[in-house]
């Protein structure tokens, strides 16, 4: 055991020097050895630690076996929290989030839940149906600009706006799902990518209409109208959501209804049709379950949520650009599902606000972050490959050789 734990700390360490030198070696054409190999240390102290600690707690068993009593305590100490308690305590975090937070802090906060509007949307097409969307920030920019345009040609308010864009992101996502229905895998992520990115370069190149890579401007931000009575009149009066606070609180009216709907579609015979075809299509076919309407209806409903996300973002900036909208965007959404839970709502949750706030807080060392980035998600798919909170059903499937892999779910968490 600790001849093999030798090994693979030279074996690792060995590959960070090929990795670490010459990224953070070589900078304007001049060597600079000290600062990689001072940063390659730091990485082969934390294997050295690592291994460390397991030759005194006796291998990776005695670790298992120390770790699986704390966390069934664990487990059954949260599991004892009614759920009510729960959601209304996050409710309420989240409700006064504003008034405990300076502008910039309300600004990460409000990226972040636009990430996990996207986040859900994505888990239709990927947690529950199982279509991999290399494409899915095609349909966010077809809402964008849906926004944009009605709102700049004609004058269209924000809520007129919505359900234009939402249908035209479902008509969006039949478009690209009706070529996919025969294609599985790999073939399927390349359809998908490539509809993305001719998405981005329509709208690059399209000058009369998107004004190409200068963008759109000047869109108005949301307007909620109340009455008033002042002098002895009654009157409609306009509010414009201009500050931060308000657009904070609008886009986490969109994410609680994009929860509710998500989970209500989840529990539905629907959702139990999309598991079906994602777990094995051609028994699902053969069972009964029209595969390819409730697949172009997966790719439908989850443009829908990412066109209103769109929308949203484009009247929070009022101005929107096609970089906006890379394949790298598709990429962090993608992270967010898998990171937090293949089918698990909460996970993606919790994972859209690791992935876009945790980045911000390491602003400082941003020659480092990508490297970061991509260490943690490696990290976490050897470690815990179902994710942050898994759903039930994913987590069987990855740990199949636990005591009670076959035990019946309750239907409710997938």
């Amino acid at each position: 055991m600790v001849r093999q734990e030798l090994q693979k700390l030279a074996v690792y360490a060995f590959f960070l020097a090929i990795l670490l030198i010459p990224m953070l070696g070589f900078r304007s054409a001049s060597f600079e050895p000290d600062r990689a190999l001072k940063i390659w240390g730091v990485f082969v102290g934390i294997l050295i630690l690592n291994f460390i600690v397991k030759a005194v707690r006796g291998g990776r068993a005695a670790v298992e076996a120390h770790k699986e009593p704390w966390t069934e305590r664990t487990r059954e100490r949260i599991s004892r929290i009614p759920r009510l308690y729960t959601i209304g305590g996050l409710a309420l975090l989240a409700a006064v989030y504003p008034l405990m937070a300076n502008n910039y802090m309300i600004d990460v906060g409000i990226t972040c839940l636009i990430y996990v509007s996207l986040g859900l949307g994505l888990n239709i097409v990927v947690g529950l149906c199982g279509l991999l969307d290399l494409g899915y920030i095609a349909f966010y920019a077809v809402g964008a600009y849906t926004y944009s345009l009605l709102n700049l040609t004609f004058g269209v308010s924000f809520w007129a706006a919505l359900p234009m864009g939402v249908v035209l992101g479902m008509v969006c996502g039949c478009i690209i799902g009706y070529p996919t229905l025969k294609m599985r895998g790999d073939y399927l992520a390349i359809v998908t990518l490539g509809f993305g990115e001719i998405v981005r370069l329509v709208l690059n190149n399209w000058d009369s209409l998107t004004a190409g890579p200068n963008g759109l401007f000047g869109m108005k931000r949301p307007t909620l109208y109340y009455p008033s009575f002042a002098d002895g009149g009654f009157s409609w009066v306009a509010y414009y959501l201009k500050s931060l606070p308000a657009l904070y609180y609008l886009i986490l009216i969109i994410v609680v209804l994009t929860i509710v709907g998500v989970r209500r579609l989840d529990n539905s015979r629907i959702g139990r049709a999309w598991i079906a075809i994602r777990e094995d299509e051609t028994a699902a076919e053969l069972s009964g379950v029209p595969t390819t309407w409730n697949k172009l209806l997966a790719y439908a409903l989850g443009a829908a949520f990412a066109s209103v996300a769109g929308a949203f973002f484009a009247a929070k900036l009022s101005y929107t650009n096609p970089n906006f909208f890379l394949f790298m965007e598709s990429c962090i959404v993608l992270c967010i599902v898998v990171l937090g839970g293949v089918g698990s709502i909460p996970g993606i949750v919790v994972a859209g606000f690791v992935l876009i706030a945790v980045p911000e807080i390491f602003r400082g060392l941003e020659n480092y972050r990508m490297l970061a980035f991509g260490a943690i998600m490696t990290i976490m798919m050897v470690v815990k490959p179902e994710g942050l909170i898994p759903a039930s059903r994913r987590k069987r499937e990855l740990h199949a050789t636990d005591p009670h892999p076959h035990e019946e779910s309750d239907g409710r968490d997938r």
